[in-house]
């Protein structure tokens, strides 16, 4: 077999080779001095032997290209490469899978679906069905290029398929400004802002159903544009946003009414383990009760947050309330005014355990009607992709009647689905 080396390389490893055996006579007198002298020429032959096999390597790859080329085969005084393989160890078994899998998902946005089960039993005239999937979500979130990323959010429900939230953020604006295009649930409050599954308890306060639209709450198309200031008190969010008016909350007959929401929110840690967020909002827009009457909401809201790091995953205790105060005009009559609070607490005592309670009280819209409830939740996580809640649920109307009831709720989810407003 003729070797494949350069000249170059021959005289210098027989260079190498004759210093080496003058040498050899001095090693094996010397004892101490023989094992190093063999490892390293044995160091010296497999550098050789990959430098042959590299060089091989190329002249295959050359003679291909020159084929490829219309060139024909090599000039007959160069020799035919002898094809050799690599002595590279191979790479583990699951590298070329993974690598496929990462390859055919570039294009492909983050897909999860998020189901929500509801089940309840008591005596409550007019509630929902003892047994029902109340709520299916599938979404869709990925990178759309360097300036921006999109989000949708469908939900399906008894009444049908809706897009519940599609919108496109651009990150890259000038002055750290943040800007969403597209449907979305306004920044007014904390409950709004939260799909059903991200809820602590299995239904949302009576001040939400009453005021603020309820499961489907402010959720329209328009702007949102917001902007993080970072002081040596805390963080500030301001957020301005301007939407169509095609909500529950706030309803327009013309292009020129839109309705407006306000949010200004301040964070700040208070120690390592409890952190503090205020929040104030306003909310104002026309309504379907009569031409040119508009509607007009306020509200605040305080979380404190506890979760001391070194037993994060074993105790956690969150405390919330909304305060909002609404103003409906009337075309044939004085304004009405609501107002409506609840305040929640959930505390976590096992890794996987969570137990709370909600106090609500709330007058209704349009009457001095108001209504009064309280709730009792225990959760259990077995994962982050299920979870199992029960609830007791006491409710007294504004027409006299109670509502005793015991609700029980599963969600479940598959694929990615990624965090959503904090």
């Amino acid at each position: 077999m003729r070797t494949l080396c350069h000249p170059a390389i021959k005289r210098s490893v027989f260079c190498l080779l004759v210093g080496i055996a003058g040498l050899v006579p001095g090693v094996a007198s010397a004892q101490p001095a023989v094992a190093p002298v063999q490892a390293e020429l044995e160091r010296l032959k497999q550098e050789l032997e990959l430098v042959r096999i590299e060089y091989s390597q190329r002249l295959a790859e050359l003679e291909r290209r020159v084929s490829a080329l219309g060139g024909g085969p090599l000039a007959a005084g160069t020799p035919a490469p002898v094809p050799v393989e690599s002595p590279a160890p191979a790479p583990p078994a699951q590298a070329a899978p993974q690598s496929t899998a990462a390859a055919s998902n570039v294009f492909n946005p983050d897909t999860s679906v998020i189901a929500n089960f509801v089940g309840a039993i008591g005596k409550n005239a007019g509630a929902e069905r003892s047994l029902q999937l109340t709520e299916a979500e599938v979404s869709f979130r990925a990178v759309v290029d360097t300036y921006a990323r999109a989000d949708v959010f469908l939900a399906a429900s008894p009444e049908g398929l809706e897009i519940e939230e599609g919108f496109a953020t651009f990150t890259s604006l000038p002055g750290s400004f943040l800007l969403k295009v597209g449907k979305m649930r306004a920044q007014f409050g904390k409950v709004n802002t939260l799909h059903t599954h991200a809820m602590p308890s299995a239904d949302r306060p009576l001040v939400t159903q009453n005021l603020v639209g309820g499961e489907e709450g402010i959720s329209d198309s328009g702007l949102s544009l917001s902007r993080l200031v970072q002081n040596p008190l805390a963080f500030l969010e301001a957020t301005a946003e301007v939407y169509s008016g095609d909500s529950l909350v706030f309803q327009s007959d013309r292009r020129s009414r839109l309705a407006y929401v306000g949010r200004l929110r301040a964070y700040r840690d208070l120690t390592e383990n409890a952190n503090l967020d205020l929040g104030g909002s306003v909310a104002w827009g026309p309504t379907d009760v009569g031409p040119d009457v508009n509607r007009r909401l306020i509200g605040m809201d305080a979380t404190f947050r506890y979760r001391p790091l070194r037993r994060a995953i074993y105790q956690r205790f969150q405390a919330r309330t909304e305060l909002i105060w609404s103003r409906q005009d009337l075309p044939d009559a004085p304004a009405a005014s609501a107002f409506g609070a609840y305040v929640l607490g959930e505390y976590q005592f096992a890794r996987r355990w969570y137990v709370g309670g909600r106090f609500d009280r709330s007058a209704r819209a349009f009457d001095d009607l108001t209504d009064t409830g309280g709730a009792l939740f225990l959760s259990f996580w077995p994962s982050e992709f299920s979870q199992i809640r029960g609830q007791y649920r006491h409710t007294r109307y504004g027409e006299g009647r109670r509502a005793h009831e015991l609700l029980f709720q599963l969600s479940f989810g598959i694929g990615a689905h990624g965090a959503h407003v904090f």
